[in-house]
């Protein structure tokens, strides 16, 4: 085994380094003795906790910024490419590589384990990483999120495994060829770059035609999409093993109960229950069962001892900005989720509704992306309805150029609830005190989506006065 994989690519410059992606391909190359610079439009923890591994990090992006000895230029989905780093490297003739491309990099020399769907990658991938640990496989790893135990989204671990997060967005996780890959879920989003429902389908199908012949496909056989990519695995004669509460998976969650401190299922694995007992999760939502899952089937794929994998689930930490529980004030309790697609928006709506017992469930929404709110608005709109106070925000642009008509206000007018039960706020500063008005003791404020939104949390507590 390579235990220098990535460094073939020389000294490496990350155009975009505080990303969650970036920062983990990073983390990992440092730890593997590879010289590490790059830069971020602001700066961040993130960006301060690898200068302290001994990264160069420079805040904001200018040509200069990539130095003489840089051999090869990481760039993320969000950077474009007239980027001045880009541009100067393009002009020297560096090496050029998308994110995935650097992560298949230093995959490079294990076996590679990818975990995709269009929900619930980043729970999924710390859940298994967090179970492996408990089994002593030390895997590497690299997630979309910092683990709330560790407070690292990335760790070049001694075994033989490599745990990552593969992301569909633009298709770049065609550049992995993973020894195993997990499928959650295949439905209709970042259709800026897909086009179309169909093509999303499609390139999960390209996706899991990469794996390895004598490895695996994990699928969730609850999900239509999910379904769909594994014929097509099947019919390219790869091993494919579901999970899910239909009867028909390898592995069901039976008896599966929800409560305000994580979700409890008994495991039956090809008809028979595990002997290991339930299978506790400390993490609220069946989603969030689901994603335990994905993980215990793949550990047991992957040669992990049962009881191993189910222990070291039951202590799993959770991850941050997946209903992360950011503090109390005035008797309310104020968490930040990262949700921005519908379907992951009532999904946690739901766990929240748990959480809050009979408290109410007010909800700060920040659509991401003017493409996704565009193509979403009704389905966001519905989502929200769950929650019984709505305060939402304007679209967060991140990589996109404004849409004209499309605002936040699309969101807030498809919700069901009573007008007074719901307010389109384009001035987020107002957001902290509009929430603390509304809210009572006993009740549960989320922010939620992928934009800054997360920055309220603070703020709201704040506002709601001393705990």
């Amino acid at each position: 085994m390579n235990r220098q994989a990535g460094s073939e690519l020389g000294n490496v410059h990350f155009v975009g380094i505080g990303g969650a992606g970036m920062s983990g391909i990073a983390r990992i190359l440092l730890a593997r003795g590879v010289a590490v610079s790059g830069s971020d439009a602001r700066g961040s923890a993130t960006s301060e906790a690898l200068a302290r591994l001994g990264a160069t990090v420079h805040t904001g992006h200018a040509a200069s910024n990539v130095g003489p000895e840089v051999e090869t230029v990481v760039v993320s989905t969000a950077i474009r490419d007239a980027n001045p780093e880009v541009v100067e490297a393009h002009r020297r003739g560096l090496r050029v590589l998308r994110r995935a491309a650097a992560l298949a990099a230093v995959m490079g020399g294990k076996r590679g384990v990818a975990i995709a769907g269009t929900h619930g990658k980043t729970s999924t991938t710390s859940m298994l990483v967090t179970a492996a640990q408990a089994c002593d496989a030390d895997p590497a790893y690299a997630i979309g999120g910092d683990l709330a135990g560790s407070g690292a989204n990335a760790a070049d671990g001694a075994g033989d495994l490599f745990v990552a997060e593969a992301d569909e967005s633009d298709g770049s996780f065609l550049l992995l060829s993973p020894y195993a890959a997990v499928v959650t879920n295949v439905e209709a989003d970042h259709l800026d770059q897909h086009g179309t429902a169909e093509q999303v389908a499609l390139v999960f199908e390209q996706f899991v035609r990469r794996i390895d012949p004598a490895g695996f496909l994990v699928v969730c056989t609850d999900d239509p999409g999910a379904r769909r990519t594994a014929r097509a695995a099947r019919e390219a004669g790869l091993t494919v093993r579901t999970y899910g509460e239909s009867a028909r998976a390898d592995l069901r969650l039976t008896e599966l109960a929800e409560d305000a401190a994580g979700t409890t299922w008994t495991a039956v694995l090809d008809g028979t229950p595990l002997p290991t007992g339930p299978v506790r999760v400390p993490v609220p939502g069946r989603h969030m069962a689901l994603n335990s899952a994905a993980a215990l089937l793949t550990g047991l794929q992957l040669g992990l001892p049962a009881a191993g994998m189910v222990a070291g689930l039951g202590r799993y930490a959770g991850v941050r900005r997946r209903f992360e529980l950011r503090g109390s004030a005035g008797g309310v309790a104020v968490y930040d989720d990262y949700a921005h697609h519908p379907t992951e928006v009532a999904a946690q709506l739901r766990a929240a509704r748990t959480v809050a017992g009979t408290g109410r469930v007010l909800v700060a929404f920040q659509p991401h992306l003017f493409s996704r709110t565009e193509a979403f608005a009704a389905d966001f709109g519905a989502a929200l309805g769950l929650a019984d106070e709505v305060v939402v925000l304007d679209v967060y642009a991140a990589r996109e150029d404004p849409v004209p008509g499309v605002t936040g206000a699309l969101v807030a007018d498809a919700v069901p609830l009573a007008p007074g039960q719901v307010l389109f706020a384009p001035d987020r500063g107002k957001v902290a005190a509009e929430l603390a008005g509304r809210a009572a003791p006993g009740d549960l404020v989320i922010t939620m989506g992928a934009g800054d939104v997360t920055a309220l949390g603070p703020d709201i507590l704040a506002a709601l006065g001393p705990g």
